[in-house]
């Protein structure tokens, strides 16, 4: 059981914080970027990401991550050692809601009306401006939540 719990911590933690690393460079300057070049055009970037992302190998690093993060929580839950377990649990939440569920609940959906319009209609210029400060906030969030996913992971091998 030691063995399993010490290989999900640090997959979980590796998982985490290279997600937490991808979501910083959209957060920094690939949001800031395509706020600087006109609307169709940054509209057409989004959307390529959008799809390309879906068939990507972020996939099989940002949902595998989430599965970890609750076979982590229920080995928490199983065996409650205090501390071990409450850094455990942080980890998994902070992950599990503030990063997965967010981007299912949040970004995605923003995501979606963004790929149903094209162009440089004012429609789409005025979406484009919205999306561009709410994404990238809900991406914060996104990006904090799952560097503390990790730091919690690490912590918790520290006492494991």
């Amino acid at each position: 059981m030691q063995i399993l719990l010490v290989l999900c911590l640090v997959a979980a933690a590796i998982g985490s914080g290279l997600v937490a690393g991808i979501f910083f460079a959209f957060s920094t300057f690939v949001m800031t970027a395509f706020s600087r070049i006109p609307a169709e055009q940054g509209i057409a970037a989004m959307n390529s990401i959008n799809v390309t992302i879906v068939r990507s190998p972020f996939m099989a690093l940002f949902v595998p991550t989430a599965i970890l993060c609750i076979v982590i929580a229920v080995l928490a839950m199983i065996d409650w050692r205090g501390g071990l377990s409450s850094l455990m649990l942080s980890g998994a939440a902070f992950y599990l809601v503030a990063s997965f569920l967010s981007t299912i609940v949040f970004n995605v959906p923003m995501n979606d009306a963004l790929a149903r319009v094209s162009g440089n209609s004012p429609e789409a210029t005025a979406l484009w401006a919205t999306y561009l400060r709410d994404w990238t906030w809900w991406n914060h969030v996104r990006t904090i939540a799952s560097l503390l996913a990790s730091v919690a992971f690490i912590r918790a091998l520290m006492i494991a």
